[in-house]
């Protein structure tokens, strides 16, 4: 802190700010008065280090480098992001890389779900739709993380069906309604991806844009965190993430121009990759087990609608 900000700035308590997965966050305060927020890349904590460890590089959603760039792409375009104050990749001191980034006071956007002024939440939930509409509007001939931007071998959703296999085969392991289904699961993922035709041009998208991902400040402006996920790929992948995660305002934030063979395929998808997920969190020691339990259970059941022809 004093290397980055001066000696005035000394600090006076550290807070673990919980509910992460993949990457620890701290909140520092300073005795001045200054607040901003300290980010750890350590693979050791993160409870998905099995699959970051052989994760292909399209897929990547974890590391400083993917911080860096897109906070950069995402400033740059006037996409709110947390500001990066400093980045240490140096790794002299500590096995890690680490960054100190700005504190926006405030709260996010799924507390804004309950707010008693429907004017508030009419208000806020516009400009992330509009934030959204600008970032998914820029475009590129290719897909991928902006650390690799190459000539793409295969369609992008396939990168989602060899996913969805790898999460149905681990969910069958540990729950007898995905087991007892299965064959039928996969059955319906096929179904759905042969309906898909080609594409050649892909939105910007952040990856995993829950309404926890988005912080908004007193002046009830939205910016995005955990943005190390973010890259080019179908916007249908986002969108069919948002309308599940926003619910009823989600009207705010959809598109009309959308795809609904990829909706309904990414859907499926979030689905089962959030089982998965779910069961992996409670099996590697989440804190919040309950939260890890509720998560699988009801995506768990959200993917088996689709077998019975719910959606379909």
């Amino acid at each position: 802190m004093k290397n980055v900000f001066g000696t005035s700035h000394l600090v006076s308590n550290v807070t673990q700010i919980h509910g992460g997965a993949q990457k620890v966050v701290y909140r520092i305060q300073c005795s001045n008065g200054f607040s901003c927020v300290l980010y750890v890349w350590d693979l050791t904590k993160n409870y998905f280090k099995e699959e970051k460890e052989i994760e292909n590089i399209t897929e990547q959603s974890f590391g400083s480098d993917l911080f860096e760039l897109n906070n950069m792409y995402l400033t740059q375009r006037g996409i709110r992001t947390p500001s990066l104050y400093n980045l240490n990749k140096e790794r002299s001191r500590y096995s890690f890389d680490y960054a100190l980034v700005e504190y926006v006071n405030g709260h996010t956007a799924e507390d804004y779900f309950h707010h008693s002024d429907s004017t508030v939440q009419d208000k806020l939930f516009q400009r992330l739709g509009n934030m959204l509409t600008n970032m998914h509007a820029n475009e590129s001939s290719t897909y991928g993380k902006a650390n690799h931007r190459g000539i793409n071998s295969k369609p992008c959703h396939q990168l989602k069906t060899e996913n969805a296999k790898r999460q149905l085969f681990y969910a069958s392991q540990h729950m007898d309604s995905i087991q007892a289904n299965h064959s039928k699961l996969l059955d319906t993922l096929y179904e759905l991806e042969s309906r898909i035709e080609p594409r050649s041009r892909y939105g910007f998208i952040h990856g995993e844009l829950g309404p926890d991902h988005v912080l908004v400040n007193d002046k009830l402006e939205p910016y995005l965190i955990d943005i190390e996920g973010a890259g080019f790929f179908d916007i249908e992948h986002e969108h069919s993430f948002l309308d599940f995660r926003f619910r009823n305002f989600y009207r705010f934030l959809k598109n009309d121009t959308l795809d609904p063979n990829r909706m309904l395929f990414y859907r499926f998808h979030h689905h089962i990759s959030l089982t998965s997920g779910g069961l992996k969190l409670l099996h590697r020691g989440y804190p919040d087990q309950k939260f890890a339990k509720r998560l699988a259970a009801h995506h768990s059941q959200c993917a088996l609608n689709f077998i019975e022809g719910y959606a379909l």
